[in-house]
């Protein structure tokens, strides 16, 4: 698992990759205003589980076999990390599949609400042309 926090212009957001079995599953968590090490520490503590367990869409990630590796070698990487501005790109696809997936339910939604209210006003319009045929 892996959390990297950074600001996108607008606010400060936290990306969570999730390693699991050659699938990589990510998400977004916006913190808003630039978050203190305790909010952070306390998003990790206590919603971190809740909000991994809601990501459900998956991107294959290559697999690499683990090796030692030189400690210098280790902070060049590090540095270089903190270096890069953003995610991953396996981490955007993983987002951008699972905002794909909120928006098709987020239609369907609506259109069942939108054709339940179209059905209740005509039922409401039957019921007046009724009783105004029955003289009431």
């Amino acid at each position: 698992m892996k959390m990297t926090v950074y600001h996108d212009g607008q606010f400060w957001v936290g990306i969570i990759e999730l390693h699991d079995g050659g699938k990589l599953k990510a998400g977004r968590y916006v913190f808003g205003a630039e978050p203190k090490d305790q909010e952070i520490l306390d998003f990790v503590n206590s919603h971190l589980l809740s909000f991994c367990r809601n990501l459900s869409q998956e991107v294959s990630a290559g697999h690499r076999e683990r090796r030692r590796i030189n400690p210098k070698r280790i902070a060049r990487l590090a540095a270089r990390e903190m270096n890069k501005p953003g995610a991953a790109s396996a981490a955007h696809q993983a987002i951008q599949l699972e905002y794909e997936k909120r928006k098709k339910e987020k239609k369907v939604f609506t259109r069942e609400q939108r054709e339940k209210l179209k059905e209740h006003k005509r039922e409401i319009a039957r019921q007046k042309a009724k009783a105004k045929h029955r003289g009431k």
